[in-house]
């Protein structure tokens, strides 16, 4: 746990982590959970606390109710003050989500028929560790054939196959901080179908790109590639939002989707990821993370153009 107040910053563990939190947590006061969490809560100077709603199991709940303090829900707050990034933090993500880049130029120099889809997630996440990852951001989705229309299919020991889509959605966490990204490619040929829809998932992403700026709504920027998707006949085939913020999480806000309220600031950086999804056909997403400021910028510097490998 972590108590903070004006005057006191204290994070509680055990004897498992107390060296490590002594090295990587100089600014705290480490204290062992031995001690009692309520002992430790009954110094603080403080009669409320706050805290993360979206982490607290109801177990939880019920033991800092013991420590006789008023329990506040706190998580739009963090939320907030994590959703817009300064230079550092968006120098960390830029240079996280190079490591993807890089990592994705590998694989599809090897990247061939008859490789298995745990394969290629192997390929990116060894070599994303290998170049100082401490891990990837999520499981990593290598969705090959007819199992590219689900979103979030992650490797499996199927076997790619000629003329297949293959979907790879994956980041590192370098330095405290996620990248993500998302390419589809083709395997040895491809039809006039999969170009089509290739095509569609990529003007929708560009239109998305192009709307944002600081001052627009998030769900403006959801429309602009929707419409694209939509007016092409296959606004059934796009089910999920269009892009979600990334930082010291995987998914942070704002996020691009129809029911958004949210307003882009300067300092948000978040993905642009359409997709059309078709089911016993396959199916197409394209990802980038840009930062929103003045000048919009894409930190994702992968090729976009259709890739037949």
């Amino acid at each position: 746990l972590l108590f903070i107040t004006h005057s006191r910053q204290i994070l509680v563990t055990d004897s498992r982590y107390t060296v490590q939190a002594q090295s990587q947590a100089k600014d705290f006061e480490i204290r062992d959970v031995t001690e009692g969490t309520g002992n430790i809560a009954a110094e603080l100077d403080a009669e409320i606390l706050g805290f993360e709603e979206s982490y607290v199991t109801i177990e939880q709940f019920a033991r800092f109710q013991k420590f006789g303090k008023k329990l506040v829900p706190m998580q739009k707050l963090f939320t907030k003050l994590r959703a817009v990034k300064d230079k550092e933090e968006i120098e960390k993500i830029r240079n996280a989500e190079a490591l993807g880049d890089a990592a994705l130029s590998y694989l599809l120099e090897r990247l061939h028929v008859g490789m298995t889809e745990l394969e290629a997630a192997f390929i990116l996440e060894s070599y994303m560790r290998q170049h100082g990852a401490l891990k990837t951001s999520f499981d990593t989705i290598a969705a090959s054939g007819v199992r590219s229309c689900m979103p979030h299919g992650t490797a499996t020991e199927k076997v790619i196959e000629k003329g297949d889509f293959v979907t790879f959605d994956f980041g590192c966490v370098l330095d405290g901080y996620c990248s993500d990204m998302t390419r589809t490619v083709v395997m040895g040929s491809c039809s006039e179908r999969q170009r089509e829809i290739y095509e569609i998932v990529l003007k929708a992403q560009l239109a998305a790109i192009g709307a944002a700026k600081p001052g627009r709504k998030c769900s403006d920027i959801d429309k602009a590639a929707r419409s694209v998707i939509e007016d092409a006949g296959y606004g059934k085939n796009f089910g999920h939002s269009t892009g979600h913020s990334v930082g010291i999480e995987i998914h942070e806000r704002p996020v691009f989707s129809p029911g958004s309220k949210e307003i882009l600031e300067t300092g948000n950086v978040i993905t642009v990821e359409p997709g059309i999804y078709i089911d016993g056909f396959g199916g197409v997403r394209i990802e980038d993370v840009i930062a929103i400021g003045e000048n919009v910028e894409n930190l994702t510097k992968s090729c976009k153009d259709l890739t037949i490998i």
